[in-house]
């Protein structure tokens, strides 16, 4: 029987740095909405939702939906209620089953392992690169006759290698599936994340890029028999929203968050700009001290997190929460090693092994400024003595 003993560690429970609200000088991630202007249209769009009713899935929810098709340009987008809804949806839509394998990473958030074992596939994991994304070079060798799909990460923001990979899954008649949640922007060859692969799934709650202010989540899909198979899924499996075909979760979008979405769709170049400048000034500065994002021509990053690996990680973390910096680790459990998936899925993953001991991220968001940056970079140059 698995030990059930509660965890006593706080700090195994959270793996920011701990400073009091007040104290904070820069903030990992400054989610309040300071702005008049912008306040002002968030209250205009909830106020059309409040006059005409339509709560679940009203007007706003289908604009949205043809928006976010349009910014990604596929034929379709399916809102859903969170990024887990659309890992979970998609993977149904492929109707997998017990015996089924999928390939993906270990280094993720632990929603997409989870959203394979809910559909009782099996998870094989692939080890990473140093630019944290799953290894096309060695993804080959991991495929079975009980391969059914590739389910990818673009993590902290920068697209996979996805010409290797589409390669890779034609060649062996494989459903791709990305995992674009901290990637709405990012694009591959001009390609923006989510258009590539079978269907991209986003999340956007409010640590996203394109975020709303609760949790939210799309699907963007290439054809339209998928397209109807999501949109029953995500409303409890039903036809007409009566009669319950495939058992199912409920899946739906709220009208609010996309009312909220549409309006921040409009400000998220200007926010991904921000991003990039701050981006820019970070490994400018810090290239020579510690292991800075590494970036490919044919890619263009949002960073959704600006990761760094580092000798002396956690005195570093310790180093900058005395400076009043927040920091952050993405993600500190592998996803073989959480309690519940642990000893069920054999994974070689030695590069991941390392970078999840070194890596930490650092603040880089719009609500920051230059002398924010600067004040981050000097304290880790302090750290090392620079």
């Amino acid at each position: 029987m698995r030990d059930t003993t509660a965890i006593t560690d706080l700090s195994i429970l959270n793996n920011s740095t701990q400073i009091p609200t007040d104290d904070i000088k820069v903030r990992f991630l400054d989610l309040r909405v300071q702005d008049a202007a912008y306040r002002a249209e968030i209250h205009d769009a909830i106020e059309q939702v409040l006059l005409h009713g339509r709560f679940i899935m009203g007007p706003e929810h289908d604009e949205f939906e043809n928006a976010v098709a349009d910014f990604c340009g596929t034929p379709y987008a399916v809102g859903v209620g969170s990024g887990s809804d659309a890992l979970y949806l998609s993977l149904r839509a492929l109707e997998l089953s017990s015996g089924d394998e999928v390939i993906t990473t270990p280094l993720t958030w632990v929603a997409t392992t989870n959203a394979i074992v809910l559909t009782g596939a099996t998870p094989v994991f692939v080890d990473i690169t140093d630019d944290y994304n799953i290894n096309a070079d060695i993804i080959e060798a991991h495929i079975t006759p009980k391969t059914r799909a590739i389910l990818l990460v673009h993590f902290t923001g920068q697209m996979c290698d996805m010409n290797s990979i589409m390669s890779i899954a034609q060649k062996h008649g494989l459903n791709v599936i990305e995992d674009s949640a901290q990637a709405f922007g990012a694009t591959y060859t001009n390609k923006p994340a989510g258009s590539i692969g079978d269907m991209g799934c986003f999340s956007m709650n409010p640590m996203k890029v394109m975020n709303g202010f609760g949790e939210a989540g799309a699907i963007t899909v290439k054809d339209e028999l998928t397209r109807d198979r999501l949109q029953s899924l995500r409303y409890a499996g039903t036809i007409n929203k009566e009669n319950c075909v495939t058992p199912s979760i409920n899946g739906r979008l709220d009208t609010i968050q996309a009312a909220i979405l549409l309006v921040n769709l409009q400000r998220l170049s200007e926010k991904i700009k921000k991003r990039r400048k701050l981006a820019s000034i970070y490994t400018s500065a810090l290239t020579d001290i510690v292991g800075t994002p590494i970036l490919h021509d044919d890619r263009n990053h949002v960073y959704y997190s600006y990761t760094i690996n580092c000798d002396d990680r956690d005195a570093l973390m310790a180093h900058m929460r005395a400076d009043r910096i927040e920091t952050k680790i993405q993600h500190p459990f592998l996803m073989p090693d959480h309690d519940a998936h642990k000893d069920r899925f054999n994974a070689e993953i030695p590069v991941a092994r390392n970078l999840v001991k070194r890596i930490t991220c650092i603040p880089c968001h719009e609500n920051m400024n230059e002398e924010d940056a600067g004040y981050v970079i000097d304290s880790i140059k302090g750290f090392y003595g620079y």
